[in-house]
């Protein structure tokens, strides 16, 4: 686990940033960094081998078993951790890039409820074409941001189009921006959008001076 910022007892939110396939906890703070908040406590896991589950999130879900349920047991984990610290989930953010935001995509999914945010770069829910999205609970106004290419070629925007509908019957307020013929990264925009969804959460606290202008 990499943590950066201020101690989970100190911070005014926290940020559960999951990297992609071949990706690293390293390479999530950096994306930290350029998001910036100084009362963010940054928690960055870091898969074994580099990849939280071996085949495409495209691929039949029981393919990815155990490791997917192994996954997100670990973010109930990191929730439960956050929660001991005085930092309910409505004071994290969810974060991930491609294979992690399609991990933090589902997380939230089967986990409705409340949180400070939901940040998807790349991603979407997991499960083959027409898998069934009969999720229970309600994300009760969280804040979603999916951002994604129209020509990614491991994310296909009509995932991403069905993953902000999702979201949205479980009551989240989802934004989604589609970027023409960007490719499989991650642009300043973006930045901006997951920054100012941690805004949001200093606001609730009352710490916003905190935070750089969105």
């Amino acid at each position: 686990m990499h943590h950066a910022g201020p101690s989970l007892a100190d911070a005014d939110a926290v940020a559960l940033l999951v990297h992609g396939r071949g990706g690293s906890a390293a390479g999530m703070l950096d994306l930290a960094r350029a998001i910036g908040g100084d009362g963010v406590a940054w928690l960055a896991p870091e898969a074994r081998d580099n990849s939280w589950y071996p085949f495409s999130f495209l691929a039949p879900i029981e393919y990815n078993e155990p490791w997917l349920s192994s996954a997100l047991a670990l973010l109930d984990r990191l929730i439960a951790r956050c929660g001991e610290a005085g930092l309910p989930p409505e004071r994290v953010a969810l974060a991930g890039f491609s294979q992690g935001a399609c991990l933090s995509a589902e997380y939230a999914a089967r986990r409705a409820r409340r949180y400070g945010g939901l940040v998807l770069l790349s991603g979407g829910l997991i499960g083959p074409p027409g898998t069934p999205r009969d999720y229970a609970g309600s994300m009760a106004g969280t804040p979603a941001f999916l951002g994604c290419s129209d020509v990614d070629p491991h994310i296909p925007v009509e995932r991403v189009d069905e993953t902000a509908r999702v979201l949205e019957d479980l009551g989240a307020e989802v934004e989604e921006r589609i970027y023409p013929g960007l490719g499989h990264t991650i642009v300043d925009d973006e930045v901006a959008a997951a920054r100012e969804i941690l805004h949001r959460i200093a606001i609730a606290d009352g710490a916003a001076e905190r935070f750089p202008e969105a």
